[in-house]
């Protein structure tokens, strides 16, 4: 039976409604509650809680507490998801790829646009499009999100029309990924 670990950092995906205030903050984890809605044979799923800030919030010494945790963590040879804000993502994937090196396991972060248990949010999909991500992705750091698998290196936020994109090339040409290459 595989094992992946779920590292919590908050972000969108982990808000719950305010209903006195309106407005919506990082309060307490859904994310136990939302993996037990799912079917997962032959997976075993470890949380860690690492900790549930908006990623606007995240501090150089947050993204370093993720690097330690997960560099930890790939002692166990197990693939590794990561939940985290969708506005810097990117930025923690990238240290990630830059001070992790020989990956035998891929790393996944993934997110949402709307929190989990809001009408249309994605975020249920995210998460489990990141499981099953985990079993097939060879090593390396990735972002999971939409139906789609991005390098990390590859991707960027297109705000307007909050979502995810390729990177463009020199000539304006996406750079294709075939999941062959080695990152």
């Amino acid at each position: 039976m595989l094992t992946v670990y779920v590292i919590s950092t908050g972000g969108t995906l982990e808000k719950v409604y305010f209903e006195r205030t309106g407005a919506v903050g990082n309060l307490e984890s859904k994310i136990d509650r939302y993996l037990r809605l799912l079917r997962l044979p032959g997976l075993k799923v470890r949380t860690v809680r690492l900790m549930n800030k908006d990623s606007l919030e995240m501090t150089q010494a947050d993204r370093e507490l993720v690097l330690k945790t997960v560099g930890t963590t790939l002692r166990r040879h197990s693939p590794i998801v990561i939940t985290h804000g969708t506005d810097t993502l990117i930025e923690t994937g990238l240290l990630l790829q830059a001070r992790l090196t020989r990956l035998k396991v891929p790393i996944i972060l993934t997110g949402a646009m709307t929190p989990l248990g809001f009408e249309g949010s994605d975020g249920l999909q995210n998460l489990t499009e990141s499981l099953f991500a985990a079993r097939l992705l060879p090593p390396g750091v990735y972002l999971v999100v939409h139906n789609q698998v991005f390098p990390i290196h590859q991707v960027r936020k297109d705000r307007r029309r909050a979502r995810f994109v390729w990177k463009r090339g020199r000539r304006g040409r996406k750079k294709s990924y075939t999941g062959r290459k080695r990152l």
